[in-house]
């Protein structure tokens, strides 16, 4: 019988319950991906789609920093319908992203050095959660499709497609979130990857693999079931964006 860390009592218990009486809802199991295939690819709802693409273009930059757009514009530029595009439009504002202006229109927000500190002081000790959990509460399948995250992570470093990579950290995070249990924990950690990565993406002038292969340390040390190995992991990512973050400071100077 299949089995189920209940994030209370935390314990390898059966589906059917637990013993401090939670009651286990199981959803489908991740299905693993292959290294050619690419996150976009996974049938996502109109809503997470449109989220899914204006995230992308802000993240890449394709939509800079100080750019007005609008719901007929976005939709008209990626084929979906107004309440989508508003959804999402939502969603990117409380992510910092875009800042929405009545009667004006919508915004994209600046990059901010300061803000992106803050944000990394934050994740620190929500990803390192999250990543010991992941690791702690994976089952199987879900290990299984982390290894093949990480796998294909590392062939976009290697063919040193930013955007490819991008598209599988964000796959990252979300298998993390899941395999996580921790619901609170995801929610506040999910507004704070984009920007992040935004300011990465904005600053990083071709000095890549290292940063790039600590994240593809993480997604396997997550698979690997090695809760301190995965917390590790996150600490050293997060050391190395914050000197990523303050060298663009003195780059500035």
């Amino acid at each position: 019988m299949q089995s189920y860390n209940c994030p209370k009592c935390l314990m390898d218990l059966p589906l059917q319950g637990s013993t401090c009486g939670t009651i286990l809802i199981m959803t489908s199991q991740p299905r693993a991906l292959s290294k050619s295939q690419t996150p976009d690819q996974m049938p996502p709802s109109l809503n997470e789609e449109a989220y899914r693409r204006i995230e992308e273009m802000i993240v890449t930059l394709e939509l800079a920093p100080g750019s007005v757009v609008s719901e007929a514009m976005l939709s008209e530029r990626i084929g979906i319908g107004h309440t989508p595009i508003r959804e999402a439009l939502q969603r990117l504002a409380r992510e910092h992203l875009v800042q929405i202006l009545p009667r004006r229109g919508v915004i994209v927000t600046a990059i901010d050095v300061g803000h992106q500190l803050q944000i990394l002081e934050t994740r620190r000790e929500l990803d390192r959660l999250i990543a010991r959990s992941a690791a702690t509460r994976a089952t199987l399948a879900e290990r299984e499709a982390m290894a093949a995250v990480a796998q294909s992570m590392e062939a976009a470093v290697k063919s040193e497609d930013l955007v490819s990579f991008l598209q599988w950290d964000n796959e990252m995070n979300r298998q993390s979130a899941l395999s996580a249990r921790n619901m609170v924990a995801a929610a506040a950690v999910s507004a704070l990857h984009s920007a992040s990565r935004r300011f990465w993406f904005y600053h990083h002038h071709g000095q890549v693999n290292a940063t790039l292969r600590l994240h593809v340390a993480l997604a396997r040390a997550m698979a690997s079931g090695k809760s301190d190995k995965a917390a590790e992991a996150s600490d050293r990512l997060i050391d190395d964006l914050f000197d990523f973050a303050h060298r663009t400071l003195i780059t500035r100077t």
